[in-house]
């Protein structure tokens, strides 16, 4: 089956490559690869495979009877146990500000290049492994991923791409008998786990820390890049991204590189901010928005601890390590935003800062403030008019859902059955349909309850007073303010009945629908024919809506059935990501296809208790809000 893949490295061939074969943990200076080969596993067996990803490989899906002999050479070989022909592995060297820090040499410490596949449309496609063993980059780790991480890589790089966001993909998940212990929630109880490897694939995986290679000691780590002073690369990388990835540019301004880097800036400035737009108008967090997580061609890479927001909360954090909120979910926008200034810096002297900083500037806010609007309207069914105050609508939305904690999915879901013309008792079935998407009392107490014990609560405060300069090394001021609002808010919901809040959310939607309802009345106007447009708003805004994303309570009862060896959830659940927009109630014919392409009994079963539990549109059960992701 794995025979019809056609290699074709050329990112070996255009970039220096490490001369030496030592393996172990090393600076590697002048290279952007160093060969390596993957550590095997034992007994390595398929969690799952996308076949629309390997789709692009020029890999068919295998007929009924080849199944489980392509399911075993899948496996053999996406596990790095054997090589494929043509292919020639090897790790990437690049650097990255972590966290807001320049962390100097980082690398490929666990993701290794396996080369470039022709796909058969004359596409080039890079495959990587990810989790196949150490590298000269693994610092102290050991180079491989465990079956959780793996699972949550794996769907959520197909889901994105199901949602029409730019993504790396995922072709397999293997998962093995060999184990590493970690310790989840670096709490001291560490626990031993299987070792997994996911394929992952995408036309370049370069990113913004590809360039900071070169970037000479920093002035508040003391971190330096391996290739300092190493310009003659640094032209190198330019000349292989631009005319690879970037052809027409290329083409354009082939006689002046000053122009040419120019407009090469600014067309992944552009396209950054078009994918940090996407992310938001689905309530996606990224969670490690460092600067060696960031694709120089504009896709989502890198799925660590990501999360899709439930309860609609403008200041979400999904990575529990992320203890200042740095990559919150408004913060992502800014953030980018920040990276592409340190790619900017990284790119000097072959785009002098003047130039880019001005490109940055003039550029980004701007076509990220479009692009996010554009597609509100098209969330809202706003197809007929762009108004000046959709912006404000827009915002106003956002208030009311976090005001009465809106799940952000099911809300924008709900909104295309909202009629214009409909009388006070179905107004009043609506609101009773949108409220019931709102938090309950109980959610809502898990939601603030406090967080610091009070005694250290007290004397972090009575620090704040007496030495400012302590204080500032050990917590911020942001942190207490939260934390103070937590504790204000959890005391106003030991009175709160759930009748009150009931009323409460309902007056809150009530006026936003009202406002709603008059901008919808001017697309009427527009129109002209009141039953084609709705029919039309009704269709772009559930092709703009998802009804299914990958929450992190789905991906757990995935995980842990996988755990237990039952693989047959990954493989529902990556079905329905297939279709993020489908019209169905719930999750029944996914388990009819799945029956229909012959899964076995254990699959059925699962199926069987899956349909026990809430179907997998619903808003979170309320253990989920206690998941945590580091």
């Amino acid at each position: 089956w794995l025979s019809a893949l056609r290699f074709d490295n050329l990112a070996l061939r255009s970039l220096p490559v490490d001369a030496s074969e030592e393996s172990g943990p090393r600076a590697v200076p002048g290279a952007c690869f160093c060969r390596v080969r993957p550590s095997p596993l034992q007994n390595p067996q398929l969690v799952a495979m996308s076949l629309p990803a390997l789709a692009l490989l020029g890999l068919e899906a295998p007929a009924g009877d080849d199944r489980e002999a392509v399911e075993a050479e899948a496996a053999l070989y996406f596990s790095g146990n054997r090589l494929l022909a043509g292919s020639e592995p090897a790790a990437h060297c690049y650097c990255g500000h972590q966290f807001g820090s320049f962390a100097g040499q980082l690398g490929d410490g666990a993701a290794m290049y396996l080369g470039e596949v022709l796909g058969p449309q004359g596409d080039r496609w890079e495959i990587q492994l990810k989790g196949a063993g150490l590298t000269p980059f693994s610092r102290q780790a050991d180079g491989r991923k465990v079956l959780r991480s793996s699972i949550r890589e794996f769907l959520c790089s197909e889901a994105m791409f199901h949602l029409g966001i730019p993504t790396t993909r995922a072709g397999t998940c293997v998962t093995s008998d060999s184990k590493v212990v970690r310790d989840i929630f670096y709490d001291g109880n560490p626990k031993s786990e299987r070792c997994t490897v996911v394929l992952r694939i995408a036309s370049t995986f370069i990113r913004f820390g590809s360039f900071e290679i070169f970037k000479p000691p920093d002035e508040y780590t003391g971190r330096k890049g391996p290739s300092v002073n190493r310009n003659d690369i640094r032209i190198q990388m330019l000349d292989y991204v631009i005319s690879t990835f970037y052809p027409e540019i290329q083409e354009a301004y082939s006689d002046n590189s000053i122009q040419r880097n120019a407009a090469f800036f600014k067309e992944i400035t552009k396209r950054t901010a078009r994918l940090v737009a996407e992310w938001q108008c689905v309530g996606f967090c990224h969670g490690v928005l460092n600067t060696d997580n960031m694709s120089i061609v504009g896709l989502t890479i890198d799925y660590g601890p990501f999360g899709f927001m439930d309860r609609y909360d403008p200041e979400h954090i999904c990575n529990a390590s992320d203890n200042t909120g740095r990559y919150a979910y408004n913060k992502q926008p800014e953030i980018c935003k920040w990276n592409l200034g340190k790619l900017a810096e990284a790119l000097v002297p072959e785009l002098p800062l003047e130039i880019s900083e001005l490109i940055l500037e003039e550029e980004y806010d701007a076509e990220f403030e479009k692009h996010y609007l554009q597609k509100m309207r098209k969330k809202l069914g706003l197809t007929q008019l762009e108004l000046e105050e959709d912006s404000k609508l827009v915002s106003e939305l956002l208030e009311t859902m976090h005001l009465t904690g809106g799940d952000f999915t099911n809300i924008f879901c709900l909104l295309s059955s909202f009629s214009v013309d409909s009388d006070s008792s179905k107004l009043e079935d609506f609101l009773e349909e949108l409220t019931s998407q709102c938090a309950s009392v109980e959610e809502l107490k898990v939601a603030f309850k406090p967080q610091m014990d009070p005694r250290q609560l007290s004397m972090m405060l009575m620090l704040a007073q007496s030495n400012p300069q302590l204080f500032a090394l050990i917590g911020t001021k942001a942190n207490i303010n939260k934390e103070l609002e937590r504790i204000d808010q959890f005391s106003k919901l030991q009175q709160l009945t759930a009748a009150d809040l009931l009323s409460r959310n309902k007056r809150h939607w009530k006026e936003w629908l009202e406002k709603y309802r008059v901008r919808l009345k001017k697309e009427v106007e527009r129109a002209g024919a009141a039953d084609a447009w709705n029919a039309d708003r009704v269709k772009v805004m559930n092709s703009n809506n998802p009804k299914y994303i990958l929450r992190n309570y789905i991906a757990q009862n995935a995980i842990e059935a996988a755990e237990n060896g039952d693989f047959s959830e990954v493989k529902n659940v990556l079905k329905l990501l297939e279709n993020p927009f489908r019209e169905a109630e719930d999750s029944r014919e996914v388990k009819e296809d799945a029956e229909e392409e012959g899964a076995s009994a254990a699959a059925a079963a699962c199926a069987q208790e899956t349909g026990n539990r809430l179907p997998y549109c619903s808003k979170p059960p309320l253990w989920a809000s206690q998941l945590c992701v580091t």
